[in-house]
């Protein structure tokens, strides 16, 4: 008697699931969507940056081919030229003066968001309006008519054209960048809604009253989303340069007084025609930029609270 083997049945499938995909496959699929971002970032980020970064050795005028001279244009930055370090020193004065102002502007309105009943999404929409509006150079031209001789500010206070004077031009370009405060402002709402309510609750039954509620609960709490405005807002109030421009008539005067680092960059590089100057002004920006985000997230450590590490 002869025996036949049956055949172990087939383990039934879901019926309508899909095949996986062999991993390669899926790989070359994700690289196929993947390619016009690569291709963007090699063709327009890393090509310029590396071509940047040669002609930041070199004398090259944008006409005649660069000529290699080394650390030329470092040496001479540092050690020959003052309008330089003028431009390092007004940057650094705008970045401490705009960053806090606008982070402080832009918390007190979200706590004020964050308490309204109705309305708040019109006002949400009204104070971000103007991070919209304000990196337009006609809105940069508006505000140096407002801070002009004659212009509103005069006329209200009687204290003269800022853009004229020297000790107040750079408090106008930084006045300008706080004006733009809705950004970090949403960013902050959107923080503070995430603070549970029973912190607050727990705080009033232990006696704490608001400011100490806002210094216990609120800072604490929303560390993470002010470290995050804070690091995004340096960045880019060290490149300024719309506001500066406009304000100063592109000459960044009077005195030099609002000359930042990146509008002496496209004077170098585009008005007196010293582009491998301006690449290594350019690299040196970014190596300090570098080097500040490093600083702000290794000193983080000791004022940011994650409610995940506080669970742990």
């Amino acid at each position: 008697m002869t025996t036949t083997a049956i055949p172990a049945a087939k383990k039934p499938t879901a019926a309508g699931t899909p095949k996986r995909r062999p991993r390669r496959e899926r790989e070359g699929a994700a690289w196929v969507f993947l390619s016009p971002w690569v291709l963007g970032a090699c063709v327009l980020t890393l090509l310029p940056m590396a071509v940047s970064l040669y002609l930041s050795f070199t004398d090259y005028n944008l006409f005649d081919p660069p000529h290699w001279i080394g650390l030329r244009n470092y040496t001479q930055m540092f050690t020959e030229d003052p309008r330089y370090w003028r431009s390092v020193t007004t940057t650094l004065m705008y970045v401490v003066v705009a960053v806090p102002l606008q982070l402080a502007l832009a918390l007190v309105v979200a706590l004020a968001l964050k308490s309204m009943k109705r309305g708040k999404a019109f006002y949400r929409s009204a104070f971000y309006a103007p991070s919209l509006l304000g990196a337009s150079m006609s809105i940069a031209l508006v505000w140096r008519a407002v801070f002009n001789d004659g212009g509103t500010v005069d006329n209200l206070f009687g204290t003269g054209g800022w853009v004229n004077k020297p000790g107040w031009a750079l408090l106008a370009v930084a006045l300008l960048t706080v004006w733009q405060f809705g950004a970090p402002m949403v960013i902050f709402l959107a923080g503070l809604q995430q603070i549970p309510a029973e912190l607050y609750e727990a705080a009033a039954v232990d006696g704490a009253g608001r400011w100490r509620q806002f210094l216990s609960v609120t800072v604490p709490m929303l560390s993470p989303v002010l470290f995050f405005n804070l690091v995004l807002q340096t960045i880019q109030a060290f490149q300024v340069f719309t506001p500066a421009f406009a304000v100063s008539a592109g000459k960044g005067g009077p005195a030099d007084s609002t000359l930042v680092y990146t509008m002496y960059l496209y004077d170098r590089g585009f008005v007196a025609s010293h582009m491998g100057y301006a690449s290594a002004m350019a690299w040196v920006l970014l190596l300090v930029i570098g080097v500040v985000t490093a600083v702000l997230f290794r000193t983080s450590r000791s004022w940011v609270f994650y409610a995940s590490e506080g669970d742990r």
